[in-house]
């Protein structure tokens, strides 16, 4: 019955094409395992839109390409300022496509789906559909064949940007033209909705489709419930009724997939765990990378319609709630900031998959895993979709932020982040953080060796700050942007991307043959200082066996030791 199902909702596309006319590679090509080029979609929404009053095609920047990112804006009214969109109450639908071009389903769909919308007059007076026809453009350029896993098409794009950049984990960092432009018109346009396409890459399993949602952990709890039952629910039956029943993201908890999945925690370097931050429902669809590649076009086709349709019905509802939410942040004290898996709550989900087994590698003679499409199997597995919260912060009344940390400041302004310099040099009474430990990755990662498992000390202080500093409350609905950015124990923070790595090293030293003198004068003035350096011995064997550790414990105690040394630069007023 699958297989029917898939077959309607394929030959329904090609109709589509028929009906309303300009055709693209996917379709006109017998096989369905072509995938447009850069030229072709330019030429594509170029004819398709021209002399279009309700669409409208909008050059946001320059890429790292020079070519620019563009959005297509469809609004049935001919509305496209987005503030006036939101006064009027509607709902807007983001889609983005090609953030790896290399996974190009959603490319091809939207031209399918934009054509079929605006050819079809199904234009909503409740809703506004963005859409980014690829993102990567230096990558979808950069075409050929280098997913080794994947079936077709004949040829696709690149994964990497024209930096070697992952697109899809530099959200929060922005270090690319293309991460910047999407927070500043993602923050513009505020979505409801937002759905980034994928292919995935791992386990074989009988599912055309599966999908990742924000998770519900990340999310206002309203919201969340919300999202469940009145988007993600109703999503898997519509689309197991269209002949594609879905599968969360198959991440398994062991080899294959029998052992479990695991729910994907989207943490905001991720477009949907960004997309969190703003409030807005997010969806990632990944396609089974093995399936025929007319299969994985027609399934992102119907889901991108699918969700389409159901935001149209709960439009009023899903504004309404995001404004609801927006007001009680203000007065939410305590955030979340870190999470851990909870492998005691788990419930059980159908799955339809392959047997797995292994056998002898011809090449290493070793045993390895393999899928046998022979044998499917439907069965529940287990499902681990829960995590405990490990580490929350009480918001301060305000943070302040040094006017030298430019990218800073430029990510908040992107994010819509309501600022105030300060008019004069003063000085303030601030709580601060010190960086006590961390871990730092030993190999670079998306051009960083991030931080992790930072841990702080708090300090309350003065501290002087000068005109053109920042003063930015947390008393406006970007709150949760600032506190997942600006707390540097927070997953993605700004510290854990190396944005602070200046206050990690010292800047002023000593000459031990100099110093010794002046910390001997040291200890035979302060008694209790002699008390604890010869305890702080007795306990640290390390330090009781060298001269060199045992000056610098003194150093640290010493008046010339700096004191912006690991002092995180953020103040939090209280």
């Amino acid at each position: 019955m699958k297989k029917v199902f898939c077959l309607i909702s394929i030959c329904s596309i090609m109709v589509f094409s028929n009906l309303y006319g300009q055709q693209i590679p996917f379709e006109s090509d017998p096989n369905s395992n072509r995938t447009v080029t850069y030229d072709e979609l330019q030429h594509f929404y170029t004819e398709l839109l021209k002399d279009q009053k309700s669409a409208k095609l909008i050059d946001l920047g320059k890429t790292d390409v020079g070519k620019p990112l563009q959005l297509i804006v469809l609004s049935k009214d001919g509305d496209f300022d987005p503030n006036s969109i939101k006064a009027k109450g509607k709902a807007v639908l983001f889609m983005n496509n090609g953030i790896h071009p290399g996974e190009p389903e959603g490319i091809d769909a939207s031209m399918m789906f934009v054509r079929d919308i605006l050819n079809g007059n199904k234009l909503s007076d409740d809703v506004v559909i963005c859409i980014i026809p690829v993102y990567n453009i230096a990558g979808m350029l950069n075409r050929g064949t280098t997913r080794a896993n994947q079936n077709g098409p004949e040829a696709y794009g690149f994964r990497g940007s024209r930096q070697h950049y992952d697109l899809n984990r530099d959200f929060i960092k922005a270090d690319t033209r293309n991460a910047m432009l999407f927070n500043e018109v993602f923050s513009t346009w505020d979505p409801d909705v937002f759905f980034d396409t994928h292919t995935s890459n791992g386990a074989d399993y009988q599912h055309i489709m599966t999908l990742i949602a924000t998770h519900p952990d990340k999310l206002h709890p309203k919201l969340s419930k919300y999202m469940q039952h009145n988007f993600t629910e109703r999503l898997y039956q519509k689309m197991e009724k269209r002949g594609f029943p879905m599968i969360p993201y198959v991440d398994s908890k062991g080899e294959t997939p029998e052992t479990g999945l695991v729910s994907f925690l989207d943490g905001p370097r991720y477009s949907t765990g960004y997309a969190a931050l703003h409030h807005s429902i997010g969806y990632m669809p990944e396609t089974h990378m093995w399936k025929p590649y007319k299969e994985r076009v027609a399934s992102t086709y119907a889901l991108m319609e699918l969700l389409y349709e159901n935001t149209i019905v709960e439009a009023g509802k899903l504004v309404k709630l995001r404004n609801e939410i927006k007001q009680e942040l203000l007065h939410q004290q305590s955030f979340t900031i870190g999470w851990t898996l909870d492998t005691n709550k788990v419930e059980q989900i159908p799955f339809l998959g392959y047997e797995a087994g292994h056998k002898t590698s011809k090449i290493t003679a070793e045993n390895r895993l393999y899928y046998d499409r022979s044998k499917p199997y439907a069965k529940t597995i287990p499902y681990y979709s829960s995590y405990i919260p490990t580490l929350k912060i009480q918001k301060p009344k305000a943070y302040i932020i040094p006017q030298a940390y430019d990218k800073v400041v430029q990510l908040l302004r992107a994010n819509r982040v309501e600022m105030t310099p300060l008019k004069s040099d003063t000085v303030l009474d601030v709580q601060m953080y010190r960086i006590v430990d961390y871990k730092t990755s030993n190999k670079p990662y998306e051009g960083h060796y991030p931080h992790a498992d930072v841990q702080v000390e708090t300090i309350k202080m003065k501290q002087a700050y000068f005109e053109g500093d920042w003063l930015v409350s947390t008393n406006q609905t970007a709150v949760r942007y600032l506190i997942e950015t600006l707390e540097p124990q927070a997953s993605d923070s700004f510290f854990n991307w190396n944005f602070f790595d200046a206050i990690l090293s010292q800047k002023e030293y000593f000459s031990a043959y100099i110093f010794e003198d002046y910390a001997s004068e040291m200890l035979e003035k302060d008694q209790a200082l002699k008390k604890d350096f010869i305890a702080a011995k007795q306990k640290d064997k390390q330090l009781n066996d060298s001269a060199q550790k045992q000056l610098e414990w003194l150093y640290e105690r010493s008046p010339f030791y700096e004191n912006s040394f690991k002092l995180y630069p953020i103040g939090r007023i209280l």
